[in-house]
């Protein structure tokens, strides 16, 4: 991910117009006239090659007689023309540019090369960004920044927009403006040659002008760099989106069951939950509900208590409740009681608490204090119905200071009889919305926004800690099948992957026919299991290739000989290799559940769990979740299916051992980090009593993979490899990548740098860290960003932070700045030099071709560790400033 130069495309201090026009209707002319109308207070240019003015301006012909070179170009001129103009510019010192211009994608050149790739390529040597082609364009209503032929202008405020269609950009527009919506950024991101979304997200992240990041998408391309910019904003502040295209496109055909299940849709929705993202289903909702969340307190659960006047709309909201996933809480008994005594005895002694139509102001009070108090409660829905007895306005005055900062939505039924009230909750903060339904769909997202983010802060290890796995045994099983030129492993191959991973298997023997059938059988014991095996057949079941509960030699003899005459029949190609004997496994409180893996070809990994069995397809209930994962994240994908229902016992059902389902689903995604080649898994069933889990059958596919171990992830996995005991100045530390727990601790660790030291590192004095800035510090993608810690790590929550270092790469890895900082009072101890040793070791082994950064001419220390590793030092651009560099790929490793 890059942000390089967007800080020219987004705070520009000129711009230029290529193809600014007078002919009335034109892209050109639009979008010069909003540029002037916009309020830009910075120079704004015309370029038109056959006019001398426009608009009463002057109009140049070229880039080169430009005046001065412009920060931002905004072009609306053929496609042939492109990649020349883009060239210019990056020649005279542009390096931001909006291409409006449509029907680039399909464009070639005489030579018939790609109008889109030559623009590119003439971009890279100047680091010039191009926002679209085919956009609407940009506005940035803060600086007065119209750069866009939107038929509208948006109103300055803390919302950014960025949207991949261009005619939903306008209607947007149009709708923001009549809700009094303003914007900090509203950006059209067109066919998204060069900038995309996980560009503009990464900036926004850090703008302190935008509050909240929405998003239309319908497709995302580099799943590693859209994940890695979309966590660390959605941990800064909301990011909500809506993506377009929930339908499936059609059935695709798959091998496996989890390849028919792993829906498109479901993974966009996988990724988007794990990137800490709230996914909403309308544009309306997506408004609506960055609203709530500005509004609202955060909730940490779907345990709703309701509060009502009136029967019917509680009966609603209750409705609305289960059907999206929430319950009603269960009040404490001593709830119940302080309910008792304020209120009739006709009220409903139970949730939704009804306090009955002739509710007076004191029993309002009474009922939102005690459901307040009540920890079982998540949240708090208000429902007031006008009635000629009460006055809402005096109900609303007493109670809104009782639910100011606290969890409670209201939902004010009519209109003028209530438009008093309603404004006295408004402006206590307290979110009020037009109906149940509306307050109910608004406390859902609150809680799957919560949960987004408790889970974004899961960042599961490279190597998992709670199993230990042979991956030599594994992938000499996948090598053997690759060698062999086959897709499919083999049942026994399969069986041999999964026990690698300590995943529990059914005991299993391979017969070549029928009479070695019969003799397997009589060696594991009846009853047994008897399956085909056939390379060319899939499911077994499909051509009656599945007995079981085989109790003797006669049995195994018949059900065999059986088989192989229905295979001819039903697969008449399909040719038998022999039979598979397994012990016929007795479980009788055992539920089926399916656990797979398939590679997305957008995300990569994605990881399945739901009900199993042979109707996996028609129950079609699975959720999906992105490896790596570690229990926490196995449990969340297990709770969103409708079996782990089930998982938790009925009747005279004990519950399953959850434990073991939650491990093996670790063990599966580490397999699938591990092992690039296996491109689908299918454990159906895998069994799960209160002993535990057994895989009962598996199918495993492989194939050459063009990306190997944590880089074909969509989310890259803590490298807790990189971490390393060391001994400094007789003091044990850790040297380790940052996590985003060691926030409150790197808080603490800059508290502890001097002031004087803190201006070396930042150029300016420092008073504050902001939150939003220490979450930069410690929420890092581990990428292109690294950051290596000192740490006197204890394992407790208090352990001390000593010093840092970090680098960012450039988008082509040729160059990474780094930057240090060290505790104070531990300076001239060697730790510096030791951190300074860690990154160039880190970054040569990364291939980054040279470390750099500029520190201030009278930093001495920095200086002088800065020549003790081999730094090449000169002057700066700028008076005061010395610039170091260190080349890495042809420079030998500093002493």
């Amino acid at each position: 991910m890059s942000i390089r130069n967007l800080h020219l495309m987004f705070a520009p201090r000129s711009v230029a117009v290529i193809g600014a026009s007078d002919r009335s209707g034109s892209v050109g002319a639009t979008v010069f006239r909003n540029m002037r109308e916009g309020g830009f207070s910075g120079p704004i240019y015309a370029l038109n090659r056959r006019h001398r003015t426009v608009m009463g301006e002057r109009a140049y012909a070229d880039v080169a007689q430009l005046p001065q070179t412009p920060d931002l170009a905004v072009i609306a001129t053929p496609p042939p023309t492109l990649p020349g103009l883009i060239r210019a510019l990056g020649e005279r010192g542009t390096r931001a540019a909006v291409v409006i211009t449509g029907g680039v994608a399909r464009a070639r050149d005489d030579q018939g090369n790609s109008i889109v790739q030559a623009m590119r390529d003439a971009a890279r040597p100047y680091l010039l960004r191009i926002l679209g082609p085919n956009c609407v364009g940009l506005l940035v209503p803060g600086i007065g920044l119209n750069a866009s032929f939107a038929h509208t202008t948006a109103d300055a405020g803390g919302i950014a927009f960025v949207s991949q269609s261009g005619g939903l950009t306008t209607a947007v527009l149009d709708s923001a403006k009549l809700r009094g919506i303003g914007f900090s950024h509203f950006i059209s991101l067109g066919d998204a040659a060069d900038v995309d979304f996980g560009d503009v997200i990464d900036y926004l992240a850090s703008d302190p002008q935008t509050r909240a990041i929405l998003l239309y998408a319908e497709s995302i391309g580099a799943a590693r760099k859209f994940m890695s910019a979309s966590r660390a904003a959605a941990r800064n502040k909301p990011v909500l989106v809506v993506k377009a295209g929930r339908a499936p496109e059609g059935a695709r055909a798959a091998a496996s069951h989890t390849g028919a299940l792993a829906g498109a849709d479901d993974v966009y929705d996988a990724a988007l939950r794990r990137a800490g993202m709230l996914r909403v289903n309308t544009i309306q909702e997506l408004f609506d509900t960055v609203q709530t969340l500005a509004r609202a307190q955060p909730v940490a659960g779907k345990c709703l208590a309701i509060m009502t006047n009136g029967g019917g709309p509680a009966v609603m909201a209750a409705d609305a409740l289960s059907l999206a996933g929430g319950t009603l809480a269960a009040l404490s008994p001593q709830t119940i009681a302080r309910l008792d005594a304020a209120l009739p005895v006709t009220w409903s002694h139970g949730n939704p608490v009804d306090i009955v139509g002739d509710a007076s102001t004191p029993r309002y009070v009474a009922a939102l204090s005690a459901l307040l108090d009540d920890d079982a409660c998540d949240a708090v829905l208000f429902i007031y119905v006008p009635t000629a007895i009460t006055v809402a306005q005096e109900i609303a005055r007493a109670c809104a200071p009782l639910a100011k900062g606290k969890r409670v939505l209201a939902c004010w039924l009519g209109v003028d009889a209530v438009a008093h009230a309603r404004r006295f909750f408004e402006a206590a903060g307290i979110p009020c919305y037009d109906t149940p339904e509306q307050a109910v769909a608004a406390f859902l997202q609150l809680a799957n926004y919560q949960r987004n983010q408790q889970l974004l802060m899961e960042i599961p290890p490279s190597m998992s800690a709670d199993f230990t796995s042979d991956v030599a045994a594994a992938r000499a099983a996948v090598t053997e099948a690759l060698a062999a030129g086959r897709a499919w492993l083999s049942e026994r191959e399969a069986r041999r992957v999964l026990a690698a991973y300590r995943i529990p298997v059914v005991r299993t023997q391979s017969a070549a026919n029928v009479d070695d059938a019969v003799n397997v059988a009589a060696q594991i014991g009846f009853p047994v299991a008897l399956k085909i095996d056939s390379p060319q057949v899939t499911h077994k079941s499909d051509v009656g290739g599945v007995a079981l509960n085989l109790a003797n030699a006669e049995e195994v003899r018949h059900a065999a000989q059986a088989m192989a005459r229905r295979l001819t029949e039903r697969a008449p190609h399909a040719t038998l290799a022999g039979f598979t004997v397994q012990e016929m496994i007795v479980r009788p409180n055992a539920v089926e559940t399916i656990a797979g893996a398939a590679v997305d070809s957008v995300f990569g990994p994605v990881m399945l769990f739901g009900q199993g069995g042979v109707a996996v397809e028609v129950v079609a209930d699975r959720a999906m979740a992105l490896p790596p994962l570690n229990l926490t994240l196995a449990a969340d994908l297990i709770s969103r299916t409708r079996v782990s229902k089930l998982l938790q016992g009925y009747r005279d059902r004990p519950p399953v051992k959850r434990g073991a389902v939650e491990l093996a689903l670790v063990q599966l995604s580490q397999l699938m980090v591990d092992i690039a080649d296996i491109a689908e898994i299918d454990i159906n069933p895998l069994l799960a009593d209160e002993k535990g889990v057994i895989a009962l059958d598996a199918r495993i596919r492989v194939t050459p993979a063009a990306q190997r171990g944590s880089d074909r992830l969509a989310i890259r996995p803590y490298p807790n490899e990189l971490g390393e005991r060391v001994n400094i100045a007789g003091r044990d530390l850790v040297l380790r990548p940052i996590r985003p727990e060691d926030a409150p601790a790197h808080a603490r660790f800059l508290d502890q740098v001097d002031a004087q030291d803190l201006q070396m590192r930042f150029f300016h004095a420092v008073r504050t860290i902001t939150g939003t800035q220490l979450a930069r510090f410690t929420q890092i993608d581990y990428d292109r960003e690294m950051a290596f810690i000192a740490s006197a790590d204890d394992g407790t929550p208090h352990a001390q932070t000593l010093g840092v270092v970090r680098t960012i790469a450039n988008p082509d890895n040729t160059e990474a700045e780094f930057a240090i900082l060290v505790r104070s009072d531990l300076k001239g101890r060697g730790l510096g030099t030791r951190l300074m040793q860690k990154i160039i070791a880190y970054s040569r082994a990364r291939g980054t071709g040279a470390l750099t950064a500029i520190t201030l001419r009278n930093n001495d220390g920095m200086l002088a560790l800065a020549r003790e590793c081999g730094f090449a030092l000169q002057a700066g651009d700028e008076p005061g400033v010395v610039a170091l560099r260190l080349k890495l790929q042809d420079a030998a490793p500093p002493a």
